[in-house]
């Protein structure tokens, strides 16, 4: 599979010409495999990923900030659970934002999102994140009230004005910005909805209030439509992600990752001089200590 072509044919990182409805849900690039098959080459994706981040981690000289965003019901969990499968935990972290606390809302709207980003050498999921201030906000306007912020027609252009600022300052200094929205048909989320009804395992997953924010469907199409073509740039570009069906999202989203961390080649570090003479010197006294060299260790 040639993960760059597949990644490029949904990455957009100039957003000025970008239509959402120029994006079918149904896309699967006209891959004709069987499920398990996709399962196979999102595994070998998922291999080569925990391999480059192990030497992501060693370098520690750069971040990558995975940002998931999508209407209830599209993907975001499960993508996260089969793509990130097998990270060390030690270099990786999720961060789900929900609605504001009364702390963070006596901050300026970017700030709980500054203070999770990931460390160097780590990798970030937000799931949901900083793009929530265009989409939920935006359509229910009354939630500005709690942010003590009063509308005017030119909030959001400086609100995005705002994100972009931010991506390129975190751009500018270590940080790979990668953005995706997983796009699905109102018609699947109801299907999806129906099977979290029908599967009492999946009863944990369904709100009332997912109804509620389903009336609002075209309302969210247009605010995602408007957010992509304002904040889609090459330093954070957005990968608009058909998932209906969900295998073809995952791999997607993998071969993003991936393709990202090939064009970063992350190395592990050499060792210095002084760190090798330090070693040797620590050897000799190991192996005086267990009498010689352990059996198989040359």
């Amino acid at each position: 599979m040639d993960v760059a072509k597949l990644a490029a044919r949904h990455r957009v990182d100039d957003g000025k010409s970008f239509r959402l409805d120029s994006v079918d849900p149904f896309d699967h690039d006209g891959i004709d495999i069987v499920k398990d098959e996709a399962k196979d080459y999102l595994a070998a994706n998922v291999a080569e990923l925990r391999d480059l981040q192990e030497k992501l981690y060693a370098e520690r000289r750069t971040s990558v900030l995975i940002i998931l965003q999508a209407m209830d019901t599209a993907g975001k969990d499960s993508a996260i659970e089969h793509v990130m499968t097998g990270m060390n935990p030690q270099g990786f972290q999720i961060r789900s934002f929900k609605a504001p606390s009364h702390a963070e809302l006596d901050h300026d709207f970017l700030w709980r999102h500054a203070v999770a980003l990931p460390a160097r050498g780590h990798i970030g999921i937000f799931n949901r994140s900083h793009y929530e201030e265009v989409l939920v906000v935006r359509v229910h306007p009354e939630l500005l009230e709690n942010q003590r912020v009063a509308y005017e027609p030119s909030l959001w252009k400086k609100r995005f004005k705002s994100i972009r600022n931010f991506e390129r300052h975190l751009s500018r200094n270590g940080t790979i910005v990668l953005k995706f929205f997983l796009h699905i048909t109102a018609d699947e989320q109801a299907r999806r909805l129906l099977d979290r009804i029908d599967t009492q395992a999946k009863h944990w997953k369904f709100e009332l209030g997912d109804l509620k924010e389903r009336d609002r469907w075209e309302d969210y199409m247009a605010a995602y439509d408007d957010l992509v073509r304002n904040t889609a740039r090459d330093y954070a570009p957005w990968y608009v992600v058909p998932s209906n069906n969900k295998w073809y999202s995952r791999l997607v989203i993998s071969c993003a990752i991936l393709e990202a961390l090939r064009r970063l080649d992350p190395h592990f570090p050499d060792a210095e001089l002084t760190d090798l003479e330090g070693m040797k010197q620590a050897r000799e006294r190991l192996e005086g200590e267990l009498g010689g060299a352990p059996e198989g260790v040359p």
